[in-house]
């Protein structure tokens, strides 16, 4: 290699530290949110769930342009993990992948190996928390617009 290919190469291995951790991290969060949803899905259904839109809301005089940025805040987090998941899953897979093709030229099997394991397994866990985040969001999303609108019929009809 080069000076310029050698130096590309480290910088880009540098990165794979930090995108790993940023995966676990997106991976723990997700488990997190998913625990949060699965007790407020739990609270809906047996009719127990306190609206944090409409207590908000009855907090003062809000126009309704402002109750859809309090909930596009509380969506931020699961919009920007389930889309930012998947590329840093790809990144976390593209890294060690040129190291294990210099293995492959050095007929060393378990230096492939390793990296295959660690692309791998990276992808996966990045896609997991992708996949749980986009869920919870999706339906999140659909029950803060439906308190948002029972929100509003309520103040119409004061």
């Amino acid at each position: 290699m080069n000076g310029l290919e050698a130096l590309l190469y480290q910088l880009a291995h540098v990165f794979l530290v930090p995108v790993l951790i940023l995966i676990l991290a997106a991976l723990a969060y997700a488990f997190v949110v998913l625990g949060a949803f699965l007790v407020e899905a739990w609270q809906r259904h047996r009719g127990t769930h306190r609206s944090r839109l409409a207590a908000f809301a009855e907090e003062g005089a809000w126009a309704s342009d402002d109750l859809e940025l309090w909930i596009m805040r509380r969506l931020e987090w699961l919009r920007v993990v389930s889309r930012s998941a998947p590329m840093l899953g790809l990144v976390a897979t593209m890294i060690p992948m040129g190291p294990a093709l210099l293995a492959l030229t050095r007929s060393d099997a378990a230096g492939v190996g390793e990296n295959l394991v660690v692309a791998f397994s990276s992808v996966i866990l990045a896609l997991i928390a992708a996949s749980i985040t986009f869920v919870v969001q999706t339906v999140r999303r659909r029950w803060l617009l439906q308190e948002l609108r029972a929100v509003e019929h309520k103040r119409g009809a004061l």
